[in-house]
């Protein structure tokens, strides 16, 4: 299978001017990603399944990716003056505030050439108010019910997704339970006889013995 360099450069020959990146996976197995801008991303999806030399026509899995905003520290070296007329060069540290996003990871394999994985993302603008990405479903079905899984514990909206809806949580439930942040709730509705670590969360919620609650039978 070529290099995920190579298959980087076949779509940028097909696609001038596309946003391919590759991201590099520092860890033993190397498994090194594409990510992909918007624009195209549906169309690059299409070239990769049926270009002869890749056909990548299954996608295994697909996954969800929550990433926060984080604070990044950058050292640089600076020349500083000395009194005695010479320079020094002084570490500098300067902070700074990187944006958090959301990511969908497909893993991609070809059945016909025997292949793969070769892994594609696709980025959110945000955790907020754009996330948004071009669901993949209409290239490989396979990725139906996974996009609808990503979006009910992650919150992506995957544009196009021929059914997209809750398939893991129930349509009322408001939250993304995936979510680096996701706080679970000490009361849960839907626990009809809660037990164990549900029910020491849930007894926080129940009226204290001689309440108004409890008295009220005895007035």
């Amino acid at each position: 299978m070529q290099s995920i360099e190579q298959i980087r450069d076949l779509i940028v020959a097909r696609f001038p001017g596309a946003e391919v990146t590759v991201i590099q996976n520092p860890g033993p197995a190397a498994q090194h990603s594409l990510l992909l801008g918007h624009a195209q991303a549906r169309d690059i999806a299409l070239f990769l399944r049926d270009e002869p030399s890749l056909k990548l026509d299954f996608c295994s899995n697909a996954t969800g990716v929550d990433w926060p905003e984080k604070e990044i520290v950058e050292t640089t070296k600076v020349k500083v003056a000395q009194p005695d007329g010479t320079e020094k060069l002084v570490e500098q540290k300067t902070k700074r505030l990187q944006p958090g996003y959301l990511e969908a990871v497909y893993h991609l394999y070809s059945m016909a050439l025997k292949h793969g994985p070769v892994v594609i993302r696709l980025r959110t603008g945000n955790r907020t108010d754009a996330v948004s990405l071009p669901s993949l479903t209409p290239v490989w079905r396979s990725c139906e019910f996974q996009e609808r899984e990503i979006f009910d514990l992650f919150g992506i909206v995957f544009e196009g997704h021929p059914d997209l809806r809750r398939i893991l949580m129930w349509d009322e439930f408001k939250d993304h339970p995936m979510r680096k942040d996701y706080v679970e709730p000490d009361d849960y509705e839907w626990e009809p006889t809660p037990h164990d670590a549900v029910l020491t969360k849930a007894k926080g919620h129940y009226p204290a013995p001689g309440s108004t609650a409890n008295a009220e039978g005895g007035m």
